[in-house]
This record gives C-alpha cells, structure tokens and sequence, in this order.
C-alpha cells in the first residue's frame, strides 16, 4: 500500500546570502518544493512508498522538477507533462525582528491550467492508502478546486484515507467565503485536517470562545492535566476546542501546531493529534530558526508516518513535533531527517551535542 500527493510543485529561489533581502540580492539559489510534495519527500524519506501528482511544463524546468523528486524515493509516474510555465516563488528568510517574506509568482502556471480530464483518479488511487491534499490548490484556478474536490470523492468512494492541511494563503484568495466553500466540501470526504487557530478563524470564522482561569481550572482538572502550565492548559483547551468544531462540522479527526513567536529566529513549538477519544499532545521545543518554510509539511508527515506506524496518540504527537521542529534547523523546504534522527529528538536529546 502507498500513499498519493496531488499539488503544485513550483520553483522555490532565495537570496544566496543569508537573510539578505530580496529587493538588493543578486544571486539567488534554486529548489523545487510544494506543500504537498514537501510532505511526500518526508515520508518517501521514512521509507514510504509515495506517488506525487501534478502537471509540470515539458521543459528543462520541468525535467529539473521531477530529478528533485526523484532524489528523495519519490514515484513520478502520474505526472503530467506540458502548459507554459513552472510556478515559483522568492524566499526573503527573516533575521530578529524582521519577518520572512514570501513573494509568489505562479499565475498561469502548468498546474493551475489542468483541464478536466488530465487525471484517471479511479486509476491512480487504486490500491493507495492515502491521498494528501492542501487548501492550497483549490486557490490557484477554478479547475484545480474542481480537481481537488473530484479527487477526494473518489478517494472516499475507494476506500481511500484522505487528509487535508487547510493551508490558507491569504495572498492567493480574493474571496474567504470562497475558500470555506470549497474547504468544506474537500473536509466531507476527509479523515484527517490539518490546521492551525489562524485558519480556522480566517476561513471558518471561528475562534476559541473566551474562558475564565476559574473555568479553565476546572476543565483541567477534569482531564487531570494539573501538571501543566498556564501556558500549556490554554494551548491544550484551545486545540480541543478547534478540534470539537471540526468534528462536529465535518467528522474528521484533527493535528494542529502552537507556535509561540520570541522573535524570527527562535520560536517554541508544540504538536497536537486529536480524534474523537483522546486530546494528545507533545512536549513544547523551543529552536533556533534557520528556515521555517515547509516545516508544517514536516509535521503532517510526522503525523501520517506515525498513523501507518500503528503508534498510539502520544506517540504520534510527539515524533511529529520532533519532525517540525527539526525542519528549522536546516536549509529548504524538505525536511532530510529520518526516523531516528526525528526519534532522537522526540526522545528529548535537546542539547544539540555532537554525535560521533
């Protein structure tokens, strides 16, 4: 059994010199990288067999995109060839208190002009376990929101697990009533979201109603969770909040990260896995940033890893997390570490001593 991934894959280019701004770089280095194909990479990576899907220019760029994929195990045969363009985007990495900055180029790119009938979904998810989709591809074209949707009922009617990373840009929507509609049709054939409380505020237009400390306390008490911090019990009541909206709305169960913000270059992080039964949640790891793009899609691997691993919630919480918070650490949007080095991690060997 393997697992599917259907996205754009664009041309990612950042300044060559650290943190340099784009607006006076004048060499800048080239990756390929998509949400969806980030978190094939992790996965193909842990030894999963991974099928990307997507539609790229018949060009150098195009052969170049699909080299990088292959690089990390990842199976190209559902990938389609022509259009005019590859889509890219400029990477401007934050340092103290300015932000990174991204800056998308992608209109009218190969994949967002797929036509109706470019994929034989019943064909290309038979036998698969998993299709991986994000909300980032219903934005890019009318069509591609159409493809997404056909996909994942498909899927459904296959039998085939569907998770769905929310992935709201606001950049690439004029409209977020648009992006809720079509976000709750791919959620009624999901099993599993992910999120974060900004997306679902900014699609859903729902957030955490307001509890006291009084309330709160009594709330943990009820799941013996005393031993956290304030900190901590806000964080954990707030994900079961999302994760109860959700549910009750679509039926999935629901991963999420907390990213605490100190300043661009360190922040503390904590992952979340949530189903119907139990609220699991990892220790908080505080890291250096040294690039956090694709570092979600780090995390959605770490989960899908742990769920065909069989490993109970805790467990997949808390190797995830690891997996998250090990993506900052190196350059790009892929996450190289495999499962020990993310176990490690997940174990609490924080020190970053030297291994020899």
């Amino acid at each position: 059994m393997s697992l599917l991934f259907f996205g754009e894959m664009m041309l990612r280019l950042t300044p060559s010199i650290a943190q340099q701004q784009l607006v006076c770089a004048e060499q800048l280095s080239v990756d390929f990288a998509g949400a969806e194909s980030n978190v094939a990479s992790s996965l193909a990576l842990m030894g999963h067999e991974c099928h990307f899907v997507t539609k790229l220019p018949s060009n150098a760029l195009g052969d170049h995109g699909i080299a990088s994929l292959k690089k990390y195990g990842i199976q190209t045969d559902y990938i389609r060839r022509g259009g005019q363009r590859i889509g890219s985007y400029f990477i401007e990495m934050g340092m103290s208190i300015r932000p990174s900055k991204v800056v998308y180029d992608r209109a009218y790119s190969a994949f967002s002009q797929i036509s109706n009938d470019e994929f034989d979904w019943p064909s290309i998810l038979s036998g698969k376990r998993w299709l991986h989709v994000s909300g980032i591809s219903p934005a890019l074209s009318t069509q591609c929101a159409a493809e997404t949707i056909k996909a994942v009922k498909i899927a459904k009617s296959l039998g085939v697990k569907v998770s769905f990373d929310l992935n709201y840009r606001r950049s690439l929507w004029d409209d977020s009533q648009k992006a809720r509609d079509y976000f709750s049709e791919i959620l009624n054939y999901s099993n599993l979201a992910f999120g974060n409380a900004g997306v679902i505020s900014d699609v859903f237009d729902y957030q955490t109603p307001d509890i006291s400390e009084n309330e709160l306390a009594h709330v943990i008490s009820q799941h013996s969770l005393e031993r956290l911090d304030k900190t901590s019990q806000r964080s954990w009541y707030q994900a079961n909040n999302l994760a109860e909206f959700l549910r009750a709305k679509f039926d999935v169960d629901f991963a999420m990260t907390e990213r605490v913000h100190h300043s661009a270059n360190q922040n503390t992080l904590t992952g979340f896995y949530i189903t119907s039964t139990t609220c699991s949640f990892s220790a908080p790891i505080t890291v250096e940033i040294k690039d956090r793009l694709g570092t979600g899609d780090a995390f959605a691997a770490g989960v899908l890893h742990g769920l065909e691993r069989g490993w109970h919630g805790q467990q997949i919480a808390q190797f995830a997390n690891a997996a998250f918070a090990l993506a900052h650490t190196g350059i790009g949007d892929q996450n190289w570490s495999n499962e020990a080095e993310i176990q490690y991690i997940a174990d609490g060997n924080l020190s970053g001593h030297i291994i020899r």
